[in-house]
This record gives C-alpha cells, structure tokens and sequence, in this order.
C-alpha cells in the first residue's frame, strides 16, 4: 500500500511539474520580433496547436489564425506596411498557456537620394573636345567613345583620379558630332554626353 501511495505522490508531482514545464516553455518557444513594418511570430517545434492573433494599437484583432507546429520551425509573417506605426500586439494561446508579446513597428528610413554624376564635355576644336567630371566620392569613371550611329565602341578607359578630372580627348578620322561619351562612375552612375 505504501508503495502504491509512493507511486501515485510521484505520478501526481510529474505531471504538475510538466504542467508548470509547459507554462513556462510556450515562452521559451516563442519569439515575435518587428522590422519597420513588418512583423514575424517564430514558433519552434513541439509548440503543437495553438492559435495566433496580431492586435492594433486601439485593441482591435486584425487576424487570428490556428497553427500546429511539429517537426520544425514556423514563422507567421504579418505585413503592416498599410497599417499606422505603433505598438502591436500578438497573443499566443495553447491549451496549456497564453503568452503575449508587444511589438513596436516604425517607419524604414529614406534612402538618401544619390546625386547624378556631373560631368560636362564642350567642343574646343574641329577634332578635339574637352571633357570635365567633378564631384566624385571615390576615384574611378570608365570613358567609353561611342559611334553616334551605330553605337560601336571606339576607345574605352578607366580614369581613377579622387574627386575629378579634366581630359582633352583627340579625335582622329570623325567629328565630335559623329561620337558620344559614356561615362560610368564606381558608384554605377552613369552619364551620356553628346556634341552639337
């Protein structure tokens, strides 16, 4: 009798121990993290089935769905790109516990506008021209010389000095009228400079 009573105290204390694993492991086995506005539930394996629901600033559910998680990983994604920012709230909820987590979305930031390329070519003689780039953060422009008509290369160059530089080019057999330059800087912007 007495071991039958020892059985049972133990039986009793292991599933209140596994009751009380459980409330504390559908935290351990959940994250809910924001990306400007973008915001991800992870729930790792063995969370089983459970229900997810994403509330506004004001309180209002915006979605709730049921999920069984085995096996793996399941991240719910929630896009909130039309929504306004502010603190959201995800409610995650088992048979055993609910855990809620509270998120704060916000804005991504502008991307800063990058400036074009400034470059500039003039005529200074029947075959020869002049061409001017300024402003450069980092040293290098590739020159290209272009056939107007057929867009065939005639010389192309790499120029790597710091900020900018001035270059008379000589043009042998062809007029400035009959050619364009092509410039390409090492940020990837990109100038076409024609003559009249």
């Amino acid at each position: 009798m007495k071991t039958l009573l020892t059985f049972a105290l133990a039986g009793a204390l292991s599933i209140s121990s596994l009751a009380a694993f459980g409330a504390d492991d559908l935290r351990a086995n959940s994250d809910v993290k924001a990306n400007f506005k973008k915001v991800n539930v992870l729930l790792k394996e063995g969370v089983g089935d459970a229900k997810v629901a994403i509330y506004d600033p004001n309180g209002k559910r915006l979605h709730q769905q049921k999920v069984h998680v085995e096996g793996q990983d399941v991240i719910i994604p929630y896009n909130l790109t039309e929504l306004p920012c502010g603190e959201y709230r995800v409610e995650i909820l088992t048979d055993e516990e609910k855990v809620e987590y509270t998120v704060a979305t916000f804005e991504k930031p502008a991307q800063p506008i990058q400036a074009p390329l400034v470059a500039y070519g003039k005529q200074i003689s029947p075959n020869t021209v002049n061409l001017t780039v300024i402003g450069l953060e980092e040293p290098g422009v590739e020159v290209t010389i272009k056939y107007a008509n057929s867009n065939k290369i005639i010389t192309s160059e790499e120029i790597n000095q710091p900020e900018g530089f001035q270059k008379n080019y000589q043009l042998k057999g062809v007029s400035p009228e009959d050619v364009y330059f092509e410039l390409k800087d090492s940020k990837g912007r990109v100038k076409t400079i024609f003559f009249e």
